[in-house]
């Protein structure tokens, strides 16, 4: 078998466990397992902003929800049932998965190799994602910073990742009918957050040696770009 360093590995993922250390285990959802490959993900992406979800929106989006809940849990404490959630949803909570989100979906190149027994993206200023496909079953893997499950969903490609604290990190790789468009569904649990954080990138095919603008979205600045060339 090929060795390679796993995302539990990564440095990414050893930050997102110290980030959100006071949480505890969060439900994760299992991807079903399929035999062969069925999209072929390879080449190059760079993220299309005009199409992505931006951070802060979706931060508002969270800030939306979770006062519907509050105010749903306060009729029911008003007529006489339910109890109220104590040290869920504070700030510093709300602050940490949004920020742990940005740093998960930041990087803006993918470079994608993928075979008929595994894929390996590597992403940009990031931490990579491999899978290993099994007839019939997924891939685990397991380790002191937390379990790693991925496979095949259909024509989707899913990756679960859950670390020590309660954070959950849960991938979906969709590639658009012509090829061109790739949709990657990010989403974070907390147990300190009682909805998760769920962010939308899209990506469009690229050629490596091109120049041009490149932008990223932050939760505090919005968008900021500038003119460079992309690495290799």
């Amino acid at each position: 078998m090929r060795s390679h360093t796993s995302y539990l590995l990564r440095p990414g993922a050893l930050l997102c466990a110290l980030v959100l250390s006071a949480c505890g285990s969060a439900p994760d959802s299992r991807p079903a397992g399929q035999t062969a490959a069925a999209v072929d993900f390879s080449g190059a992406w760079e993220v299309d902003y005009s199409e992505s979800e931006n951070i802060r929106d979706s931060f508002d989006v969270l800030l939306r929800e979770l006062q519907r809940q509050a105010e749903r849990q306060n009729r029911n404490m008003q007529q006489g049932g339910g109890t109220l959630s104590v040290g869920a949803n504070s700030g510093s909570s709300l602050y940490a998965l949004a920020r742990m989100a940005e740093i998960v979906t930041e990087p803006q190149l993918l470079d994608i190799s993928q075979s008929d027994t595994d894929i390996t993206i590597k992403r940009e200023g990031s931490f990579a994602l491999y899978c290993e496909f099994f007839p019939g079953r997924l891939h685990r893997i397991a380790s002191p910073l937390g379990n790693e499950v991925c496979g095949w969903d259909s024509h989707q490609l899913l990756f679960n990742i859950s670390l020590p604290g309660g954070l959950s990190i849960y991938h979906r790789l969709t590639l658009g009918p012509q090829g061109e468009r790739l949709q990657i569904a990010t989403t974070l649990r907390s147990d300190q957050v009682s909805w998760p954080f769920t962010v939308d990138r899209v990506y469009r095919r690229y050629d490596p040696a091109s120049s041009g603008i490149r932008c990223k979205q932050t939760l505090t600045r919005g968008r900021v770009c500038t003119t460079e060339r992309p690495a290799p």
